[in-house]
């Protein structure tokens, strides 16, 4: 599941543009709900799922250790995110004088922060709280932050109070820009139902690893998935379903998602034993972090290199795929061609038996 998750962002990473890429591998605009919007909500979903094999171990460690682990491995997957967006930390100046990138320019959050954070929030509640704490502050971060964003803004790009705390903690220079405003759909506020997603990843993959894989898992998993779906599409009437806000709608209609792939895969790997093509998403769930840093590093290198007036991506994109495939098909088989190449370098590292982990 989690390479999956992996192959789908890459290639949604890659679109070209909103013109020249298929509408699932778009982000929803605003309200609304895509494929697209469904590969990070899984991915944290899938980091939960894997905490439920790690939690046991951590509780024999004792608190001092268990909060060494957690913000060691919370600070390291931030510093990666951060790296990320200050990449290529040199640039040059009107002068051809060389220096690093100021740091007032650089973006503070962003995808693996999010992740980061979500990840140690979790695990302190998880430690601490047990399955009833985490259920509990599953509850009231849903509600409460349906009362934060109802109570301090509205619901629109500019109102809302995401960004409103953002620019007041973060400041407009630390903030994504390219929703046409200083707005980061990564923000602080956002963490608190993101959380929730890697709580319930935890508890499914409890439950599953509990119960074993047979038919009445996956009955009730699929039940457990329906429920969260009709919830989040009944509260999407007054709290809408919104990625960029991560609206607890949304959390609730991933979740629910998330848990009936999970019973999918269940039954068609572990019940009916049709396994032969999970092989290919193993090589990207082996080496999750260094692969999807490694597209991410590519993919700017590709935007800052330049053949001529055009961006290596462009220009890679209009002489290998576009003249041939057409606009959208050829978006589609250049992000395809860059995840392969990328499932490559995965997979000659696991038969080096290669697995580079926080």
């Amino acid at each position: 599941m989690r390479g999956i998750t992996l192959a789908l962002m890459i290639i949604v990473n890659m679109s070209i543009s909103e013109e020249k890429s298929y509408a699932p591998l778009l982000h929803a605009v605003w309200h609304g709900l895509t494929l697209t919007d469904l590969v990070f909500p899984t991915f944290l979903f899938v980091v939960g799922a894997s905490m439920s094999f790690a939690m046991d171990k951590y509780q024999s460690l004792g608190s001092a250790a268990v909060l060494k682990k957690v913000f060691t491995r919370t600070a390291l997957i931030f510093l990666c995110g951060y790296c990320l967006y200050w990449f290529p930390f040199l640039q040059a100046d009107k002068a051809g004088q060389w220096g690093l990138i100021p740091f007032e320019n650089t973006r503070i959050l962003g995808v693996l922060q999010r992740i980061a954070l979500s990840y140690g929030l979790a695990s302190l509640i998880l430690h601490f709280g047990r399955t009833r704490g985490a259920i509990v502050f599953s509850v009231v971060a849903l509600v409460g932050y349906w009362w934060i964003m109802s109570a301090w803004g509205d619901y629109t790009l500019e109102g809302n109070a995401a960004i409103k705390l953002d620019k007041l903690v973060l400041g407009v220079t630390h903030m994504y820009r390219g929703e046409g405003v200083p707005f980061d759909p990564e923000g602080i506020l956002g963490t608190l139902p993101s959380t929730v997603n890697v709580i319930a990843g935890y508890l499914a993959g409890l439950f599953l690893r509990n119960r074993g894989a047979n038919f009445e898992v996956v009955a009730k998993l699929l039940m457990v998935g329906a429920v969260a779906i009709v919830i989040a599409l009944a509260w999407s009437a007054v709290f809408p379903i919104n990625k960029k806000l991560w609206t607890s709608s949304y959390v609730l209609c991933a979740i629910g998602i998330d848990l009936c792939v999970l019973a999918m895969l269940t039954y068609t790997i572990d019940i009916a034993s049709v396994q032969k093509w999970t092989g290919f998403f193993e090589v990207l769930g082996k080496n999750t972090l260094f692969i999807y840093l490694l597209s991410e590093v590519v993919s700017s290198i590709f935007w800052i290199a330049h053949v001529g007036d055009k961006a290596l991506f462009d220009w890679l994109y209009l002489n290998s795929f576009q003249w041939w495939a057409g606009d959208k098909n050829g978006s589609l088989v250049f992000a395809i061609v860059f995840m392969m190449a990328c499932w490559c370098v995965g997979y000659i590292m696991d038969k080096k038996h290669i697995y580079i982990k926080l």
